[in-house]
Parts: C-alpha cells; structure tokens; sequence
C-alpha cells in the first residue's frame, strides 16, 4: 500500500491522538489543558491552526474518542460508517496546498476551520484511505495485558502486535521466557 506523506503525518497524528486519552478513570489525560493541545498541535504541525480555546480543547477530546471507537471498530463497515460519520460532521472541503516546502498535497478541511474539524477531516481521510484499500486491520490496539495503545501496523506480513516492540513486547517475551525456565527447572 502506498502512503504518501502527508497521509503518514495525519497516521501519526490520529495514533497520538487516541493515545492521549486516559486508559482508565485512575490515568492522568494526555491533553489536560490549553497548553498540552497548543504542543500537540505544534509538535504535529498542524497547519492553520490559530489560537487554540477551552472549546477547542473540548472539540478535540470528543473527536479523540471518535477515532478511539474507530480502532476498536469490529470490521470494515463499521469502521467506515464511523470515518463517514467523523468526516461528514467536520464540513470536509478537500483542496490542493502546497506549503511549508511541502510539494502539492491536499487537505481536507475548511480554510478557517477548528483544529477539532481539522483533525477529523485529515485524520478522518487518512483512516478512510486503510478502509477502502481494504487495510483496516491495520488500526490496532496493543496486544499487551496491561497496555491498549493505538498504533497502526505497517508491517509488510501484519504481523505486529504491540505498540513499541521494545517496551511492551519486549517485556511480554522476557515474561514468558522466565515463565518457562521456571516450569523447567520447576
């Protein structure tokens, strides 16, 4: 599957995203104020983004729990009844840019729109783009017990299982190859 780059910067982004929201009620939130989703927008630069406000912070979180439903989508249709739905609400407007020293590219959203609408549309695009390619599989969630963060398997097999292959499943193998030393020497 080709993925162009700026559909890879939108990838990483919707990824990030979903994996600030609190695993449980106990979780700190990964965007737990004006200043936290001012960085995330910078860090991911995010284009034509102004001043961000509490009702963007607001806006963002609830399309942060869309896309979460989204990778936990049980197959294709509902994964695509959802990115319609996401994508749809976000006024999506695509049109052909080329800025920043980026060659032409195309957003998806408005000229003037909310960096929740923002997100939803680029994002929202890129995800429909797996769907549609029939890659849908791809949107994971770690394997891990004690671990449930989104990634997006780009393996050519897609075989990955885990977020970080250095932390989580590094440690799930370290586990399992104690576990069995144990029953050996047992």
């Amino acid at each position: 599957m080709l993925i162009t780059h700026d559909t890879r910067c939108a990838l990483d982004t919707v990824v990030d995203l979903v994996n600030t929201a609190p695993e449980d009620e106990t979780a700190a939130d990964g965007l737990p104020d004006l200043a936290a989703l001012a960085d995330f927008v910078r860090n991911h630069e995010i284009s034509e983004v102004g001043v961000v406000s509490a009702a963007d912070l607001s806006a963002v979180r609830a399309v942060r729990a869309r896309f979460a439903a989204i990778f936990a989508a049980p197959d294709a249709g509902s994964a695509a009844g959802l990115i319609n739905e996401l994508i749809a609400a976000a006024g999506t407007t695509p049109r052909l840019t080329d800025h920043d020293g980026y060659d032409w590219h195309v957003h998806y959203f408005a000229p003037g729109a909310s960096v929740a609408d923002h997100l939803a549309a680029d994002c929202g695009m890129a995800l429909a783009f797996f769907v549609v390619a029939g890659e849908e599989e791809r949107l994971r969630r770690c394997e891990a017990p004690d671990c449930r963060r989104a990634f997006v398997d780009l393996s050519r097999n897609r075989s990955r299982r885990y977020c970080d292959s250095r932390t989580c499943g590094n440690r799930l193998h370290v586990a399992a190859y104690r576990a069995r030393r144990k029953e050996a020497t047992g």
